[in-house]
């Protein structure tokens, strides 16, 4: 048996990133190769990063990338468990890469786009963090005129294509959109569904009960205009100047809305409520009184 140096478990947790005692184990395996350790460990990587895979990501960034003629965005989305490891050099370094691969091959299609490489990349990575990985959704927006933004702690990601204008006057309703969150462009996009929702939940109002049906048609008119304003971009006051709508600044600088996209960091994600004292204690064999 070969004895295990110091130095081979630097080099191990060097060309790896895994932890002194993970390391050691696979020298001593491996009877002092480094070569075959890391040869046995990427075996069982595959293992180790299956096993995380069902746990809950619902943190993570949005970025963007957005081509030299503003005429083409990239959103991407990739979670992490925790926040901290959404912070990591490492973490951060795997998701520039997914978006500039995504970005050059044109691709929006997820399983496609980590067919190889990268999704052996996304494992490597699964390995030396410790947690789940996914890169969840890819989004393009094309248009004349595009502008994006990312909200400082990239989180929130939001991309706004113009019919023409000014790329900085797209980018600064981004801004908007990232901030006040539309749920539609214009009054006419919103679906029938969810009108019917509103009009139930005016009709449901205290102060609907008992008035006579041409008052309460009137009166639900006047708010769900109320709500299509507040909920459409291009009737919602923009954000670095309220005394104007979103869609005046739009026209007045020659342009139409022609898309919009905002994405949230775990938007739609269920996150599993866990309870960390009982982690503990199972792991320690103590289990909870």
């Amino acid at each position: 048996m070969a004895a295990i140096t110091a130095a081979m478990v630097k080099e191990l947790r060097d060309r790896t990133g895994l932890g002194m005692m993970e390391c050691k184990k696979a020298l001593v395996e491996a009877d002092g190769s480094v070569d075959a350790a890391i040869e046995e460990l990427r075996k069982s990587s595959g293992l180790k990063a299956a096993k995380k895979a069902g746990r809950t990501a619902a943190e993570g960034v949005s970025l963007i990338r957005v081509s030299d003629d503003s005429t083409v965005a990239y959103i991407l989305e990739v979670n992490s468990e925790t926040d901290f490891v959404a912070r990591d050099d490492n973490f951060m370094n795997f998701a520039n890469e997914v978006l500039d691969v995504a970005f050059e091959k044109g691709e929006t299609d997820v399983a496609k786009l980590m067919e190889g490489d990268l999704e052996a990349k996304r494992e490597a990575l699964v390995q030396k963090i410790g947690e789940n990985i996914t890169v969840r959704r890819i989004v393009r927006v094309e248009g004349p005129v595009v502008g994006a933004y990312v909200h400082s702690n990239n989180k929130i990601a939001a991309v706004v294509a113009l019919s023409a204008g000014d790329p900085e006057v797209a980018r600064d309703i981004a801004m908007h959109v990232a901030a006040v969150n539309p749920r539609v462009g214009k009054p006419e996009d919103m679906p029938a569904d969810e009108l019917e929702k509103e009009k139930a939940v005016i009709k449901a109002q205290p102060d609907m009960e008992g008035k006579p049906a041409e008052i309460i048609e009137k009166m639900m008119g006047g708010r769900i205009k109320k709500f299509l304003a507040e909920n459409s971009l291009v009737e919602q006051p923009f954000v670095k100047n309220p005394d104007q709508t979103v869609g005046q600044l739009i026209k007045d600088n020659g342009a139409d809305l022609a898309s919009f996209v905002r994405l949230e960091v775990g938007e739609g994600i269920e996150k599993e409520e866990v309870d960390f004292a009982a982690e503990v204690a199972a792991a320690a064999g103590t289990g909870k009184s």
